[in-house]
C-alpha cells in the first residue's frame, strides 16, 4: 500500500489525544458531528474489531465506541473476532445482511479480504479500514486510517542501532500476530534500521500481541539461550514486552539492565515499565482513531472525496520523557 498522506496534525481527537500524544489534525472540520450524513438521520455502522488481545486494543475499541455513539448520530454494531480471521469475515457478511450504511474493519491479517470486500462494494456499502491494512486492491475500500507501522519499526531499530553501535549484540524478537500488517511492517522497519550493525537476531517467534504469549515465548528463549545469551528484546508491542519482563525476572535477571527491551505502543502499563527502567525505549502507536474513522464514514456517505490513506504521527519515549508525560496520558 502506498503511503500517500501523513496527517499534519490530529485536532480531531481534541481532549482525548492531549498534548502528550503528540498528534494534531490537519482537518479542522472532520471532528464535527454535524450533518455530513444529511439531517438527523442515524448512520448504522458495523465495526469488525480484531479482538481484545492487548491494552492498546482495548483503548482502540473504547475510542471507536465513543466516536460511533448515538450522541454523535450513529448506531454501532460491534463485533470482536478474538483474532479469528474467519469469524471476522463472517461478521462483515453479517453486517451486510443487516443492511448497515457503512462498515469499519480492523483486519486481523492482511490477506484473504478480496471476496468479502468485493461483496460489500457490490452491495453499495462503503468500507473504511482502521488500524491495520489489507493486501486487497485499494478500490475495494473507501479509505484507511491508522499508523505507519514500518516507520514505528524503523524508529525502534534506530534506537537499537544508536544504543548498541558496533557492540556485538544478541537479539530475540517477540513478533505480533503472524500475517498481520503491524507484525510484518514493524519487523521490516526494524531490520532495515539495524542492517549493517553488530546486532544479530538469534531468534524470532510470535507472541500474538498478548502478554501471556510474550511471557511464554520469552521463557522459551531464556531456556534455550540463557540470560547471558540474550542482550536485547525487540517486542512488537508493549503487552508482549510486559510478558517478557515477567519471564526475565522469574529467571533471576533484571529487565532493562541484564537484558534491554525496546517496544512499540506506549500504553499506560508499558510506559510505567519504561519509567521503572524495565523497558528501555518505547515507540508510540496511538490507538485513539475513533474520531477520524467516524469523520471518514460521514464524509464518504455524504459523497465527499476523502484521502485513501490517513496517517497519524507517532512519537518516541525514553525513560525521562515517559516520566514527564505518564500522568497525563489518556491511555
Amino acid at each position: 500500500m502506498s503511503k500517500k498522506k501523513l496527517l499534519a496534525g490530529f485536532a480531531l481527537l481534541g481532549a482525548l489525544a492531549l498534548a502528550a500524544t503528540g498528534c494534531a489534525s490537519g482537518d479542522a472540520d472532520a471532528g464535527d458531528s454535524g450533518d455530513a450524513s444529511g439531517g438527523d438521520e442515524v448512520i448504522t455502522v458495523g465495526f469488525a474489531q480484531t479482538g481484545s488481545e492487548s491494552g492498546w486494543r482495548s483503548a482502540n475499541t473504547e475510542s471507536m465506541k465513543d466516536a460511533f455513539s448515538a450522541e454523535n448520530g450513529f448506531e454501532l454494531i460491534f463485533n470482536a473476532a478474538d483474532n479469528d480471521t474467519a469469524a471476522q469475515i463472517a461478521a462483515v457478511r453479517d453486517f451486510m445482511n443487516q443492511g448497515v450504511d457503512a462498515i469499519v474493519i480492523a483486519p486481523i491479517v492482511e490477506d484473504g479480504w478480496d471476496d468479502v470486500l468485493q461483496e460489500a462494494a457490490d452491495a453499495g456499502i462503503p468500507v473504511i479500514l482502521e488500524d491495520r491494512t489489507v493486501s486487497a486492491p485499494d478500490d475495494l475500500y473507501a479509505s484507511w486510517v491508522g499508523l505507519d507501522f514500518k516507520k514505528e519499526g524503523v524508529m525502534a531499530g534506530e534506537w537499537a542501532a544508536e544504543t548498541f553501535g558496533d557492540t556485538p549484540t544478541k537479539m530475540v524478537v517477540l513478533e505480533g500476530t503472524t500475517g498481520s500488517a503491524p507484525a510484518n511492517d514493524r519487523a521490516a522497519g526494524f531490520d532495515e534500521a539495524v542492517e549493517g550493525t553488530a546486532i544479530e537476531k538469534i531468534d524470532s517467534q510470535t507472541g500474538d500481541f498478548t502478554r501471556d504469549g510474550g511471557k511464554t515465548v520469552m521463557e522459551g528463549f531464556l531456556q534455550k539461550y540463557g540470560v547471558d545469551g540474550i542482550d536485547l528484546v525487540y517486542a512488537h508491542n508493549d503487552d508482549m514486552a510486559l510478558g517478557a519482563i515477567e519471564a526475565i525476572e522469574a529467571a533471576g535477571a533484571e529487565p532493562g539492565v541484564d537484558i534491554q527491551i525496546v517496544s512499540i505502543d506506549a500504553v499506560k502499563d508499558g510506559m510505567q515499565a519504561l519509567v521503572d527502567g524495565k523497558i528501555n525505549f518505547i515507540v508510540e502507536c496511538n490507538p485513539l482513531l475513533g474520531e477520524l474513522a467516524a469523520a471518514l464514514v460521514k464524509d464518504v456517505l455524504a459523497g465527499e472525496e476523502v484521502e485513501k490513506e490517513v496517517y497519524v504521527e507517532d512519537q518516541t519515549f525514553t525513560q525521562e520523557q515517559a516520566a514527564e508525560v505518564i500522568d497525563s496520558r489518556p491511555y
